[in-house]
């Protein structure tokens, strides 16, 4: 797979070495790695990476009959930025995954904003509730044992400017995202292993759909750290995230499907609390 560093095009053998990579199991890093040894530009091996592998799990998911996929918020990483420009600040990308698309962010909130968030929810706190796609609409689930509110969007003017903040990161429409919505984990408690999006097999989610269509990225900052456990945690690509404050995790995924690898779930808290916002974004605007 060696390159013409003079004339570097994405050929069809080329696409079809990716491909056979990932079908082998190679990680996203090693097989680019491989194409940089082999004399690869590096924005040539990525977008070669990209689009492939785009294309391949395409055509796999018409073959298996899965829902089509959909656009995505999408912060842009095109030239492995060290920091991205969120308006009113400077955000910090410490981590990133291509497929599927996980990006770790650092310094997305203040401690000041992360103290006021906290303080603003604390008394209108109560057991969460999930959406119950068999009705459409919210229940008590035994696998989240964790208390909860939401805030309108814009709800305060610390809101806004967080909301303001997202939408630019993400490149996502503001209107398109759920209230954001504030999460407290004690000792013990968890979010066990889950997907974020409604799954269309189930009777309420019709219902659930016309407020804004599906989700396709959620986006969970970390408030305040427990001082131990906690983690966000991916199954599927042997992943946790820490719960550092003032970080985030963003994830999406273009069909609701297993197929996107976003199964995840908050880690039992062993020692102190975990407080989090949640934004979900929506195909939509959210009403």
């Amino acid at each position: 797979m060696a390159a013409n560093t003079s004339s570097q095009s994405i050929t069809p053998q080329l696409r079809q070495w990716i491909v056979e990579q990932a079908q082998a199991g190679h990680a996203a890093d090693v097989v680019l790695q491989s194409m940089r040894d082999a004399g690869w530009d590096e924005d040539v091996a990525i977008e070669a990476m990209e689009t492939s592998l785009r294309d391949h799990l395409e055509q796999a998911a018409k073959a298996a009959s899965l829902p089509p996929a959909v656009p995505v918020p999408e912060p842009d990483l095109a030239d492995a930025p060290l920091y991205l420009d969120a308006g009113d600040r400077r955000v910090h990308v410490l981590s990133m995954q291509r497929e599927p698309r996980v990006v770790v962010f650092g310094n997305l909130l203040s401690d000041e904003e992360c103290e006021a968030l906290i303080e603003e929810a604390r008394p209108r706190m109560a057991r969460s509730r999930t959406v119950a796609t068999k009705t459409g609409g919210e229940e008590i689930n035994v696998d989240r044992t964790s208390d909860g509110m939401f805030f309108q969007r814009a709800e305060t003017p610390l809101i806004a400017r967080i909301e303001d903040r997202i939408a630019r990161l993400l490149r996502w429409p503001l209107e398109n995202g759920e209230g954001l919505q504030i999460l407290h984990y004690g000792p013990g408690t968890e979010y066990k292993p889950h997907y974020d999006y409604f799954d269309p097999g189930e009777p309420g989610t019709p219902t659930i759909l016309r407020r804004g269509g599906q989700r396709v990225g959620t986006l969970v900052m970390y408030l305040g750290e427990p001082e131990q456990g906690g983690a966000t945690v991916f199954p599927d690509i042997q992943l946790e995230v820490a719960p550092k404050r003032g970080n985030a995790v963003f994830f999406s995924y273009e069909r609701p499907h297993p197929s996107t690898r976003t199964l995840h779930g908050g880690a039992p808290v062993l020692q102190g609390e975990k407080w989090i916002a949640t934004k979900w974004l929506r195909e939509r605007e959210f009403a």
